[in-house]
């Protein structure tokens, strides 16, 4: 399987304004099974978990969002994934200030560091690879531009519900020191059956500028159509095949 961030390719989507922080809260936590296609079979092979938690600096709280992504014990001869991503954000606006990134996917290393700097338009950043590789470098970004952990959550802060089907919304992330743009379109409401219950969604279509997500409507997103706004089920289509994205549990909800 070629090297594509697992977190990456499963989904990508945000808005480019401020917005209040209403749908998340200091101690959730979401858990899903990521499914793969091989062969034509699609395959149960990692677990995904997303969590919040609050950490006190000495100038204020702060809401840690932390991403990981292990693959079941039988795939790891296969292709072994051990990811973890954390963003550190302002809790009532989900901006980023901090942001690191520690991937192992089949052998494949690499460790990334965002030190954010609203005000000057930059981004410090530290690199690690193998065999002691260390590289240092200041990027400069556009204003609104998020790491890919906090740009998943500010997706939940957009009102759906004022939106006509076919609207879009675009979004910037910085990945790899370079900033990609892509957009979210709004394709209505659905209600789907997950392990957590029948839930009424928002579904939404995403795409980026970069190749790495594939086709028109190709990867699709459910959120749930409450104040919380939980991603619940996703298909994704990336250049080395497709999946899917299925909620398991979800605790510690803010509403």
């Amino acid at each position: 399987m070629k090297s594509i961030p697992f977190l990456f390719m499963l989904f990508l989507a945000s808005l480019t304004a401020i917005a209040q922080n209403t749908a998340v809260g200091y101690n959730e936590k979401l858990t899903y099974t990521a499914s793969y296609n091989m062969s034509g079979v699609l395959n149960d092979i990692a677990e995904v978990t997303m969590e919040t938690s609050p950490v006190k600096t000495s100038k204020a709280t702060l809401l840690r969002l932390k991403c990981t992504a292990v693959t079941y014990s039988k795939w790891d001869n296969f292709f072994k994934i051990r990811d973890l991503y954390e963003s550190y954000v302002s809790p009532k606006t989900l901006t980023p200030y901090l942001y690191s990134r520690d991937i192992n996917e089949g052998g494949y290393y690499k460790y990334m560091k965002y030190t954010f700097s609203h005000s000057t338009g930059t981004v410090k950043s530290l690199m690690k690879k193998k065999n002691n590789y260390e590289e240092n470098k200041t990027v400069k970004i556009n204003a609104g531009t998020k790491d890919i952990v906090s740009t998943i959550y500010n997706l939940r802060l957009i009102d759906f519900s004022a939106m006509k089907v076919g609207s879009k919304k675009s979004f910037t992330i910085i990945f790899d020191r370079e900033e990609t743009k892509g957009q979210v379109t709004y394709l209505g409401k659905e209600t789907i059956s997950t392990a957590i219950g029948k839930k009424e969604c928002y579904k939404l279509a995403v795409g980026s500028s970069d190749n790495v997500l594939q086709g028109t409507n190709s990867n699709l997103i459910w959120l749930t159509a409450d104040a919380n706004k939980i991603l619940v089920y996703g298909k994704f289509k990336i250049p080395v095949g497709n999946g899917e994205l299925k909620i398991k549990s979800a605790t510690g909800l803010k509403n």
